[in-house]
């Protein structure tokens, strides 16, 4: 039976930790390398996906025809009434191509670290030839059977076809091991020297195209179409290639473009308004207002947001396969995260012996040290070690039969020259085991379930050790303790994720007393015990009932159903080919930890993104006080009390504001890139400091900087 409960877990300080190194946001070589992308992007073609920008070059092309024009037409550009200098034109007319540009920059950065990653992907994909068999029948070792091999090109194979492999080969395509096991150099996906253990029937039976088998030999199933690889996925996806809008950013593009064409209506409709009074303002004067009336620094900086987001994740061996997954990441309020690997670190660790009543604590630790010297897991290793800080020495070592442990009989040991055994493993395999010789007195069986319920009560597996003698006379000698180990750290980063009003629940298949032991300890809010892939599926559904967005991660085919129904679906790269299908993301390092980083990614996106569009329209706002005044100050004189930067005369005032404009672009690129830096905090604690940094930021900004590039041009003949 699933059990989900409540964990009361005490209050905790936020750390701020868990910073990454970045890479610089925004060199010289990078600015080189993307500025022929960004005069592609000029194309009209492209830029009608950016509606806001799109005006701009309309308004920037149509200022060019009329500065070329000018000078044949006779006229001069007009602002309130006031003739301003000739050059006036032109500058607005380049002012606002370099803003195009410079919003074209910032996504052809963005774009140039994923062409980069890109390109050294595609080293990877190298056409090779592959073994394929015809006649395998899937029941063992294919040289013992009928099948054929043929050798063809790895671009020539297709989905479900059969191909072998062997040491010293790259594997031609992605599949799963169908057969056999081997070492598999992953390091050209991952970046990781070290070569990881693929075998077939298990959670870790798929391989990527463009890796290589070290060793043994290994039949593959082909899961992926040609053009369809992992590899070929990746490359689309870091490039650009297959980039999709986020909702929240098609929401946002929607709003901008709506407030774009209320300030087109605005300016088509003030100079017949100010006629009338005899203010007359020429177009280019109306187009630099219109530029500077609409949000174009985050419309030029949004598609970058979003692109250097997914960037992030990619520096973390981390692929999304949408950045809607990346932004509903930053949404996520339940996080799910199994237990062992995630939580724990998945080896248990002997932490004490506790002998039976009338048994030598010597006597026990002897037996648990001699059953397990012959044992290669972890935990054997374990009791050895810490046999041997209580007195355990090697010279001990007792000859005899190894017996290993097996699903069935749930024990593992010894069995000794002299006829006698020694046994340690579960506790109803160990007390079956004993009574096939002796019954036991009901006083012992209570005192061993005491020992057995205290180590599970505080989270931990415990293992009873028992002997029988050559005459079949079996004796409990007590219980070792295997102690889940907590990782260190995850209590203050599940703090973190509380203040920001993440709810994270364990999921295990222990019972529900270590489950509860175990989750008290790692400082989570629920657990979930005894969980079956239909429990997960279950609770996940039940979470986005009750209006939550899930994340978790998984690896084998029977969390596939899960990671597909997860908002946030973390496939492990060493997972079967099922759970790479289902999910959203592939962690190619395989750390089911990083679920928590890549939540703070989404957070981080979102953030930068309202950050940056406070900051904009707090520009705009401060951009006012210096076009208007300037504006129709000829005509209206008490407009000049408005004038409160002190701007030298109308024609300064608005290239001034236009040329601030442009250049903020360029100076928050570095911020979009990199992004706002995270700090854990509640929604509406985000909210007040990004008014406060970036609302008064976007305010004063302006006033400061358009008056110190205004100081500059009266320096300048004519104005």
């Amino acid at each position: 039976m699933s059990v989900l409960t409540q964990t009361p877990v005490p209050e905790q300080k936020s750390d701020e930790a868990h910073s990454t190194t970045k890479k610089s946001a925004f060199t010289a070589a990078q600015l080189i390398a993307a500025l022929p992308g960004a005069l592609r992007k000029l194309d009209p073609r492209q830029m009608w996906r950016n509606p806001v920008m799109f005006i701009v070059e309309i308004g920037a092309a149509y200022t060019t025809i009329l500065a070329i024009a000018e000078p044949f037409l006779g006229g001069a550009a007009e602002s309130g009434g006031s003739t301003v200098p000739a050059s006036f034109t032109w500058g607005i007319a380049v002012w606002l191509w370099l803003t195009v540009v410079f919003a074209n920059l910032a996504e052809s950065v963005a774009e140039g670290r994923g062409k980069a990653q890109a390109e050294s992907l595609r080293k990877t994909r190298t056409s090779t030839t592959a073994n394929r068999l015809t006649g395998y029948d899937e029941s063992g070792d294919p040289s013992a059977q009928s099948a054929v091999t043929a050798p063809v090109s790895s671009a020539d194979l297709t989905l479900g076809d059969v191909v072998v492999v062997v040491a010293g080969d790259l594997i031609p395509g992605d599949g799963d091991i169908v057969w056999g096991i081997a070492s598999v150099d992953e390091s050209a996906i991952t970046g990781e020297s070290a070569p990881v253990i693929r075998e077939s029937g298990g959670d870790r039976s798929a391989v990527t195209g463009g890796t290589r088998v070290l060793s043994d030999r290994i039949v593959i199933r082909i899961t992926s179409k040609p053009g369809e690889t992992f590899v070929d996925r990746m490359i689309r996806l870091v490039e650009g290639a297959s980039r999709q809008k986020t909702p929240n950013e098609i929401a946002l593009n929607i709003l901008l473009a709506s407030l774009s064409i209320v300030f087109v209506m605005v300016a088509l409709t003030l100079n017949p308004i100010a006629g009338y009074s005899n203010a007359s303002v020429s177009v280019p004067v109306l187009i630099a207002l219109l530029v500077c009336l609409i949000p174009t620094t985050i419309g030029a900086l949004l598609s970058a947001i979003g692109i250097a987001g997914m960037d992030r994740l990619v520096q973390h061996n981390v692929l999304a396969m949408s950045g809607r997954a990346v932004e509903a990441a930053g949404d996520v309020t339940t996080l799910l995260l199994d237990k062992t690997g995630t939580i724990t670190y998945g080896n248990r660790q002997a932490a004490e012996f506790t002998a039976m009543k009338g048994v030598d604590d010597t006597e026990l630790v002897h037996a648990a040290a001699v059953s397990s010297l012959s044992d290669p897991t972890p935990e054997g290793k374990s009791i050895v070690d810490l046999a041997l800080t209580r007195g355990f020495r090697n010279d001990e070592i007792t000859a005899g039969e190894i017996v290993p442990f097996t699903a069935q009989t749930r024990m593992s040991g010894l069995d000794l020259p002299d006829g006698s055994q020694i046994r340690k493993g579960a506790g109803s395999a160990v007390i079956a085991w004993v009574e096939q010789g002796r019954r036991l007195a009901s006083s012992e069986h209570e005192e061993l379930e005491g020992y057995i319920e205290k180590v599970s009560n505080a989270g931990g597996t415990p293992l009873v050790v028992a002997t029988k003698s050559a005459d079949g006379v079996g004796q409990i000698l007590g219980v070792v303790y295997l102690k889940d180990i907590v990782k260190d750290g995850l209590r203050e980063r599940f703090a973190e994720l509380r203040t920001m009003g993440i709810r994270t629940v364990m999921i295990t298949g222990d019972n529900p007393l270590t489950a509860k032991a175990i989750a008290a300890e790692a400082g989570v809010d629920d657990f979930l015990a005894e969980a079956t892939p239909e429990d997960k599926l279950a609770l996940i559904r039940k979470e986005q009932d009750g209006g939550n967005l899930v994340a978790m991660t998984g690896d084998g085919t029977n969390d596939a159903p899960a990671l597909a129904q997860a908002d946030v679906g973390v496939a492990m790269n060493t997972g079967t080919s099922a759970a790479k299908e289902a999910g959203n993301m592939v962690d190619l390092d395989s750390d089911p930890t990083k679920l928590i980083d890549i939540v703070r990614i989404g957070k981080q996106l979102l953030i930068t993104r309202g950050a940056l569009t406070t900051f904009s329209i707090a520009n705009d706002v401060a951009k006012y006080f210096a076009i208007i005044p300037a504006m129709f100050a000829g005509v209206f004189p008490g407009l000049g009390l408005l004038n409160i930067m002190g701007l030298h005369s109308p024609a300064s005032a608005i290239l001034s504001a236009i040329i601030f404009n442009a250049i903020i672009i360029v100076v928050l690129i570095p911020l979009a890139l990199r992004g706002v830096k995270y700090r854990a905090l509640s929604a509406s604690k985000v909210l007040s400091r990004n008014i406060l940094v970036f609302g008064l930021g976007g305010i004063i900004a302006p006033f400061v900087g358009i008056k110190i590039i205004d100081l500059v041009i009266t320096l300048i003949p004519g104005f």
